[in-house]
């Protein structure tokens, strides 16, 4: 007699159950995307303790007779799929027919569903049918999923607390309220109501029901398509951000997925944006045929493969781009309902006037207090600070003359970058010259505080710019030009050449990628077995810094994977453009600061520096003035 059996289909339905029922969510997931293809209008969520004890999904949807109804348990049982040729025409959530039966094999399930025409009602243990006797409902399907893993109990062992588990599928269920806005979903755990959807289509009204309306009411909706795919949804404005990619909600033909490609475009259409390890909140639909998705590619569903992907990538970073910086703003240093009032006298603090003892005085401890707040909240990427004059400086005053070797100093600085005459910043992306300046204020350069802030006023308030990051952002803005097309008549030959030396596996690594390292202006010649040699760079490399710069772009290649020339170039213009801007502590005269205001002006995107990090900051003038208590 063979060795070889066939499993009996209550077994290989408890051996399903393993892959298609992780935790109490999976089974949330299963029965609500069932009801989903069922046409549901409402879908009710009922769990006690976290679903560990019990499941309860009810639906208004199409529901099932008797016949349908028994059938469904069977192992590979649906009504999605008819031909192979259909598999590659899905456009249900569910096409398997495995879920039910995987289901009902480790729980204690109660199934109560109507066609309209009559109910039914069917208990089931362990996957073995024990009660079958119509019952009086309304057309729908009534599910109760209790005792979970019951009969295995390795599985129930290795779950998490109920909080975690809890939090699994209210991630979920957040994400098909999202997805499905025009289906009214209610989540209700021991009693209390945790989402509650009305089903009106309306998309806003769900983030702010799960993000806050707050947070809400920052989402720009935008909208693009290609010859293949068409893609619409819902990105937040720079200034909210989260510290995890997991507020970026995919879904591909109605299915949520996890795309960490596409998440990947997501953030790079921030890029520049938003500071170092910070992350949008993104909702996205992508729709296409789907004879160009694979979803039969994943145990839960969670993942596809989708055809023509670049093509889609490039639509989702051009399209999500597009509407970042067609509303690109200032951050305000407070947001507050401004009230009815009469106009004020502007007073200048500068050069008051005489006046009665009672008119307010200018507080410079009060006022560095609340900028050294603000830059220490907002700032992610700190830049050293050089040394602190041994005699303490005054706040800078434009009228106020600068030390004659202070301002040689930092006019050196300055001359090394070339003004917006001399050079042409590359597009980041398609943007009118006009466009940019309507967006940036106009303003008058008032002083500078601690050598690290820029004051300039308008009618409107003041603005605080933060000068590192103001020329890094437009040094970078000229490097990422320069990087990008590394000219042969712009290369400095040198009189002794730099020679560097590296391990045998890392010396194979670099003679594959010499040309990735030409792309960004790093000529290596072999030097031996595992030496080489630079005998020219780029003139525009940093003064000072150019071997510096080398080895740290040899070292990005050896620690990377795949060299990837885009974000070579990227990392390289960044960091360039850290290497040598002015930084804080660093005075500056009235035309080094009005030079590197014109200067920003006219950059691609001068409201935040390379790293993501504001480049100014506006104060309003209600609220200066609610700060000295002149307005209630």
């Amino acid at each position: 007699m063979g060795k070889i059996q066939i499993m009996d289909e209550w077994l290989s339905n408890k051996i399903a159950a393993g892959e298609v029922v992780e935790r109490p969510s999976s089974v949330v997931k299963e029965l609500v995307e069932n009801a989903i293809d069922a046409g549901s209008t409402s879908i009710e969520i009922f769990l006690e303790e976290a679903g560990l004890h019990s499941i309860q999904v009810i639906d208004n949807g199409s529901g099932m007779d008797e016949e349908d109804a028994l059938k469904s348990f069977s192992r590979h049982a649906t009504s999605k799929i008819e031909k192979e040729q259909d598999l590659f025409r899905i456009r249900t959530l569910g096409f398997r027919g495995e879920a039910l039966a995987s289901i009902a094999s480790v729980s204690k399930l109660t199934l109560r569903t109507s066609d309209g025409n009559g109910g039914v009602h069917l208990y089931m243990e362990g996957g073995h049918l024990k009660e079958h006797q119509p019952t009086a409902l309304r057309r729908g399907t009534d599910i109760t999923v209790a005792q979970l893993f019951f009969n295995t109990p390795a599985r129930l062992k290795y779950l998490k607390t109920i909080q975690t588990e809890l939090g699994h599928t209210i991630d979920f269920v957040n994400r098909i309220a999202l997805g499905y806005a025009s289906i009214a979903v209610k989540l209700v755990h021991n009693g209390q109501t945790l989402l509650q959807t009305n089903g009106r289509g309306q998309v806003q009204q769900v983030l702010a029901a799960i993000y806050g309306a707050h947070n809400a009411k920052k989402m720009l909706p935008f909208e693009g398509q290609n010859q293949d795919y068409k893609i619409h949804g819902f990105a937040s404005l720079p200034e909210v951000t989260r510290a995890s990619k997991n507020y970026m909600s995919l879904f591909v033909n109605g299915r949520w997925v996890k795309h960490f490609v596409i998440q990947k475009a997501i953030t790079d259409a921030y890029h520049t944006y938003l500071p170092i390890e910070r992350f949008p909140i993104v909702l996205l639909y992508v729709e296409g045929d789907p004879q160009l998705t694979d979803v039969n590619v994943h145990p839960a569903k969670h993942q596809v493969r989708l055809s023509k992907e670049p093509e889609l990538l490039k639509l989702i970073e051009d399209t999500i781009r597009s509407a970042i910086r067609d509303v690109i703003r200032i951050p305000l240093a407070e947001k507050k309902e401004k009230p009815i009032r009469t106009p004020t006298e502007q007073m200048n603090i500068w050069n008051p006037a005489p006046a009665p003892s009672t008119q307010p005085v200018f507080n410079e401890e009060k006022l560095s207090t609340i900028v050294e707040r603000l830059s220490s909240e907002a700032s992610v990427v700190k830049e050293p600070y050089a040394p602190v004059p041994t005699k303490q400086q005054p706040v800078a005053h434009t009228a106020s003359p600068v030390p004659e070797s202070r301002e040689q100093h930092n006019r050196s600085d300055f001359d090394e970058l070339p003004t917006v005459e001399e050079e042409t910043y590359p597009e980041e992306v398609p943007m009118e010259e006009d466009e940019t300046k309507r967006h940036f204020p106009q303003v008058e350069i008032v002083g500078q505080i601690h050598g690290t802030y820029i004051v300039a006023q308008m009618e409107d308030g003041f603005y605080l710019i933060d000068q590192h990051a103001a020329q890094e952002r437009i040094k970078y803005e000229y490097f990422r030009d320069k990087v990008g097309e590394v000219n042969a008549n712009e290369r400095q030959t040198l009189l002794m050449p730099l020679t560097f030396h590296y391990a045998a596996d890392e010396a194979l690594r670099l003679k594959e990628s010499k040309e990735a390292l030409e792309e960004v202006g790093v000529f290596l010649e072999e030097f031996g077995l595992s030496s080489f040699v630079v005998r020219e760079y780029p003139t525009w490399f940093p003064k000072g810094e150019e071997q510096e710069i080398i080895e740290e772009l040899i070292e990005q290649v050896l620690s990377a994977r795949k060299t990837d020339i885009k974000k070579l170039r990227e990392d390289a213009a960044i960091m360039m453009s850290c290497k040598k801007s002015i930084k804080a502590n660093h005075y500056l005269n009235k035309e080094q600061m009005e030079r590197l205001i014109n200067d920003l002006r006219n950059a691609d995107n001068p409201f935040t520096c390379p790293h993501g990090r504001p480049v100014l900051i506006h104060f309003t003038s209600y609220e200066v003035e609610k700060m000295f208590k002149r307005v209630m």
